[in-house]
């Protein structure tokens, strides 16, 4: 694997003595350009003179040298080198410790006393980054340990065999931040490579690498990635593999068992909702909708904040809806008033199922309310309120957008696209469900900044339907001449930009919890997987992941 700027890289420059002052420099400079040139090329002036300078006496006085024999220093020089080698051989060989050393020897230049030595410790590391049992573990929590041990095997010319540590460099390089361009380059340089060596390497060693380059593991839900990785993971040479296996095969069974009785929960609710015969041309899909929260929660214990959440879940696709295929623009209008009023009368000339939907909604958020209330002593109802009229203004933006025909610039689209999606509602509602430091602050920093844990990158263009317009069609307006593959180019390159500014959101202090923190990433995880559609509107992912996890016996 070649990273793609030079990593070991010597500086040179002029070489001056090693006491002379920044005059003297200058000076040895000065006197070198002295030099002219005659026809191009560099001659000495006619007028110098190449005559010898007879050393001073003066210089160096014979009766006043004090330097020790050359007897003296090669007797303490083997003296050392004894030491030293003993020192090499007496160093723990898998050892961070041996790979300074080798390091010192190099960087000393005086590592061709020691090939033997230093082939020894080499071809340790190399044994052990190559070998997948216990008592050969790598120490992957030290960063240095590992990129120092790459280096100094790379230099000698030991092949890449060494996949699952460089799925593991692939795997870290999904955590950087805004400016970290290096771990960027030698995130992209390991990923080519680990796809080029898809080839040469057996069955199970393919799989488990091609899951990582497709679904890298900071990027992915692990309660979706979990089966795949437990048939991979069961036939490696670990003592306690068999305990793993055989917890994780229990627990996705008791998981599996919450979630079904979980979505017959939901299934009933809206059923009695009676929603889906009034709106007959509205999304009518409890069981993805509940995938959100499923996903997203992931402690067993909670179970009545994933029943919860799946209702407002289900409310901003069947408004999406309404402002999409049903409402006409002036009868939008007046629902989004109805909704930022918070009030609905008889004067509000709406249509009934607008009617219907803003009390079912209105029940909803008070039923969520209420159960903050209850668990936590805090009334969220204001806030919901707000969050929702925040959305449906949002929505009457795009269908004023699509009704009029005209493309909104790429600017524009994104502002909107950061309330139109829907997540900073559920993030709401989940950071009250959860109910840990609600407080004045971290609740109005959630409100003004619902860019802080969601950046709007992360959720447009390739992820959505179509029916309202895309990023893609807006910048191919506003870029004349631009491509189909030049526009999702971009749009790649922004939602990894988007990846890098929520990780530096959940690095650095923040008014959140660790267990919100975590939920607000597991949603930025879910949003391929709910818009990446098809030509025909179906989710094949999303459906293999609900089989997987709902009908199907866990493998181990």
């Amino acid at each position: 694997m070649a990273l793609s700027r030079a990593t070991f890289a010597f500086l040179q420059g002029p070489i001056a003595s090693q006491g002379s002052s920044q005059s003297d420099k200058i000076k040895h400079l000065q006197n070198a350009n002295s030099l002219s040139s005659t026809n191009n090329k560099w001659s000495i002036s006619s007028y110098e003179t190449l005559v010898s300078t007879p050393s001073k006496d003066h210089i160096h006085p014979p009766g006043k040298r004090n330097f020790a024999t050359e007897d003296d220093i090669r007797g303490r020089h083997e003296r050392r080198l004894e030491e030293v080698k003993q020192l090499l051989k007496q160093v723990r060989g898998d050892s961070l410790e041996s790979l300074v050393m080798v390091d010192a020897l190099q960087r000393l230049a005086i590592d061709y006393h020691f090939e033997d030595e230093i082939e020894a410790i080499l071809r340790r590391h190399f044994l052990i980054s190559t070998s997948r049992s216990q008592s050969h573990r790598v120490d992957a929590d030290n960063p240095h340990e590992a990129a120092l041990r790459f280096r100094l095997l790379r230099q000698e010319g030991y092949p890449d065999s060494d996949i699952l540590g460089l799925t593991s460099l692939f795997e870290a390089s999904q955590l950087g931040t805004e400016g970290e361009d290096v771990l960027d380059e030698v995130g992209e340089s390991i990923g080519q490579r680990l796809f080029a060596s898809l080839a040469d390497l057996d069955h199970v060693q393919a799989r488990f690498v091609r899951n990582s380059l497709n679904n890298p593991f900071h990027k992915s839900l692990a309660r979706f990635t979990a089966n795949d990785f437990l048939r991979n993971f069961v036939v490696r040479s670990y003592s306690w593999t068999k305990n793993l296996g055989e917890l994780a095969h229990l627990d996705m069974n008791i998981v599996g068992s919450v979630h079904q009785r979980e979505i017959l929960q939901v299934s009933n609710w809206w059923n009695d909702l009676g929603m889906a015969k009034e709106l007959k041309y509205a999304r009518d899909q409890p069981m993805k909708w509940y995938m959100w929260p499923m996903a997203i929660l992931t402690e067993i214990g909670l179970s009545q904040e994933r029943v919860l959440v799946t209702k407002p879940i289900s409310f901003i696709y069947i408004i999406d809806d309404i402002f999409d295929v049903y409402g006409t623009i002036d009868e939008l209008t007046l629902f989004t008033d109805v909704v930022n009023r918070w009030e609905c009368t008889e004067k509000d000339n709406i249509p009934d199922y607008m009617r219907m939907c803003f009390h079912a909604l209105d029940d909803i958020t008070n039923e969520v309310s209420l159960a903050v209330y209850q668990n936590h002593g805090w009334n969220p109802l204001y806030s919901l309120r707000k969050t929702w009229a925040s959305l449906l203004s949002a929505f009457l933006v795009e269908a004023t957008w699509l009704a009029s025909g005209h493309y909104p610039t790429t600017q524009n689209y994104l502002d909107n696209a950061n309330v139109s999606s829907g997540v900073h509602v559920v993030l709401v509602h989940l950071f009250f469900l959860l109910g840990e430091r609600i407080i004045s602050h971290s609740v109005n920093h959630l409100e003004n900044t619902p860019e802080f844990f969601f950046p709007r990158h992360l959720f447009f263009d390739e992820f959505q339907d179509g029916r309202d317009g895309s990023y893609v069609e807006c910048y191919k307006q506003e870029f004349q001449g631009s491509s189909e593959e030049v526009a999702r180019d971009h749009v790649k390159k922004m939602i990894s930009e988007a990846w890098k500014r929520l990780n530096k959101a959940c690095l650095y202090p923040h008014p959140f919890t660790k267990s919100f923190t975590k939920t607000a990433l597991n949603t930025a995880r879910m949003v391929p997987l709910m818009y990446n559609y098809q030509d025909n509107h179906s989710l094949p992912l999303l459906e293999h992941h609900m089989k997987s996890l709902l009908l199907e016996d866990p493998s181990f």
